[in-house]
């Protein structure tokens, strides 16, 4: 079972309308609408045009160093991954969205090898041949494309998805959790070293590749310190 923590609910977002996004950001570029009370997110471009046609649906608020981020997601096709940033910054302390930060525009290597600090959780990874044969759920730590944890994912595909699934990432000091309907699906120890200096305080986004169609709701952010 996922581990405990309190915590304070400083962010509620239903996901369910236009301007429960409107001050949200956009690298690259996507098709969002809204259908059954959630947020539907899907690639603009084709597909055939690989890392171009993927995009990252930034939160626009900065979140603490210690933090629970829920949220229902539910795939509506079976070809794609989703991801979420935290903890994201831009390097040297910066932030995010820095004017002197390069411009971003959804292509992986801009931000696990770019000008930014984050850690990267995906899940529902369908979007290679060995990904939809295998499934699993992979933890990377960024500047750099450091695999730090992995855990079998238990999402169904698409056909066989019973309504929302809700997925959970928290962030504690040193410790990380990620956890699908309470399952933990892996945990992460950061020791600070191995993989650079341990993250602080930044912001969330949401990743998705082509030509994945899913639903968002219920975005929630816990501050653990309170």
């Amino acid at each position: 079972m996922q581990q405990s923590y309190p915590g304070k609910l400083i962010y509620s977002n239903p996901l369910c309308e236009p301007k429960d996004i409107e001050s949200f950001i956009l690298e690259g570029q996507a098709q969002i609408g809204f259908r059954d009370g959630a947020m539907a997110l899907e690639n603009a471009l084709s597909g055939s045009l690989g890392q171009k046609a993927n995009y990252v649906l930034w939160c626009p608020q900065q979140f603490p160093s210690d933090l629970r981020v829920q949220w229902e997601f539910k795939p509506l096709s079976s070809v794609g991954l989703c991801m979420l940033f935290f903890a994201a910054r831009g390097r040297g302390g910066k932030d995010l969205f820095d004017p002197s930060l390069p411009m971003r525009t959804g292509e992986y290597p801009q931000y696990h090898s770019g000008q930014i600090d984050a850690f990267h959780v995906s899940y529902y990874r369908r979007k290679e041949p060995d990904e939809r044969a295998f499934h699993t759920c992979n933890l990377r730590k960024s500047h750099g494309f450091h695999l730090v944890a992995q855990g079998a994912d238990p999402l169904p595909d698409a056909a066989d998805a019973d309504g929302f699934y809700r997925i959970c990432v928290t962030k504690c000091g040193s410790h990380i959790d990620f956890a699908i309907n309470d399952l933990t699906v892996f945990d992460y120890q950061d020791d600070g070293v191995t993989f650079g200096p341990l993250l602080d305080a930044g912001r969330i986004g949401f990743r998705q590749l082509a030509p994945l169609t899913a639903l968002y709701r219920e975005l929630k952010v816990y501050d653990l310190s309170r």
